[in-house]
C-alpha cells in the first residue's frame, strides 16, 4: 500500500538523521484497519522540540516527499501536528513531531517503526496511554441548553444553524455515548457505519434532518429520545439530572 511505501522512505532517512529519537505510526495503521482511503499519521520523535515551529516542521515534511501543502494543526488545538498533502502518489499525510518527553503524554499506543536503543519501546512501557472517554455529567449538563439553542433556530427560521448543531449532537454527544456503550473507544463519527451496531447505526440515521422545519423538529426530537435512551443505559445513580431544565426546553422543543 502506499502508505507503507511512504512510511518505509520516511524511515529510511530519519534512521539516517542522529536528532531523531524514533518514528511512529499512529491512526488506522495502529488499528490494522488500513485501507486505500485511509490516512497516514506519523508520529515524529527528536531529541530537540521541533513541534510549533512550522518553519522547521516544514522544512523536514519537505525532505519526505514530493510536498504540495501543509498547515499547522491549530484548528485540532496541536499546533505540533503538520498536516501534509504529498504528490506521486497523492496522499494524506499528518505529521506530529514531539519530544521523547512530551511522548510520554498519549491517548493511543502508535506502532513503532524505528526507534534508537529502544527509547520509544520503553516510554510506551513506562507511561500508559489513556483515551479520552465521553464525561456524561459534562454532557448532562450542557445537552438540554442546546437542544433549546437548536429549536430556537429552527423556529427562526435558521436552517443551516440547526443542522450545523444537530451534526455537533450526532458527533460528540450522540455517537461518543453509543461507543461508550459498547465498551469502544470514543471516535465522534469515525468509521461509525462500520463500528457502530446496526440498531446504534438506525438510531443515528434518524437524527439525520433535510432543509425544512418538520424534518429538523423530528430528528431534534429523535436526537432528544436517543439521548436519553442512552442515558438511562449507562447512566448511574451519581448522575446528576437536570430534570427542571429538561422538562422546560422538552416542551419547547415541540412546539
Amino acid at each position: 500500500m502506499i502508505q507503507k511505501e511512504f512510511a518505509q522512505r520516511v524511515t529510511g532517512l530519519v534512521s539516517r538523521d542522529p536528532s531523531i529519537i524514533g518514528l511512529a505510526v499512529a491512526g488506522s495503521w495502529a488499528d490494522d484497519d488500513m485501507d486505500e482511503y485511509s490516512d497516514l499519521d506519523l508520529v515524529l520523535v527528536s531529541r530537540e522540540k521541533i513541534g510549533g515551529n512550522r518553519e522547521k516542521m516544514i522544512r523536514i515534511a519537505k525532505e519526505f516527499g514530493d510536498f504540495i501543502s501543509g498547515f499547522t494543526g491549530e484548528h485540532v488545538s496541536e499546533p505540533r501536528l503538520l498536516v501534509c498533502l504529498y504528490d506521486n502518489p497523492l496522499l494524506h499525510v499528518d505529521i506530529k513531531f514531539v519530544t521523547l518527553q512530551e511522548f510520554q503524554t498519549r491517548v493511543d499506543d502508535p506502532v513503532v517503526i524505528f526507534e534508537r536503543e529502544g527509547q520509544l519501546s520503553e516510554v510506551i512501557r513506562l507511561y500508559p496511554s489513556q483515551w479520552p472517554a465521553p464525561d456524561l455529567q459534562w454532557i448532562e449538563d450542557r445537552f438540554w441548553t442546546w437542544v433549546h439553542y437548536i429549536a430556537t433556530k429552527i423556529g427562526r427560521g435558521e436552517y443551516f444553524e440547526a443542522l450545523s448543531n444537530l451534526d455537533y449532537l450526532r458527533m460528540n454527544v450522540l455517537s461518543p455515548l453509543m461507543q461508550l456503550k459498547n465498551s469502544q473507544k470514543a471516535r465522534g463519527l469515525r468509521k461509525v457505519e462500520k463500528r457502530l451496531t446496526p440498531s446504534d447505526l438506525e438510531n443515528l440515521k434518524i437524527t439525520v434532518a433535510q432543509y425544512n422545519k418538520a424534518s429538523l423538529v423530528k430528528a431534534l426530537d429523535n436526537s432528544i429520545s436517543v439521548y436519553k435512551s442512552l442515558r438511562r443505559k449507562i447512566g448511574t445513580e451519581s448522575l446528576e439530572k437536570q430534570t427542571e431544565t429538561e422538562k422546560k426546553v422538552w416542551s419547547t422543543s415541540n412546539h
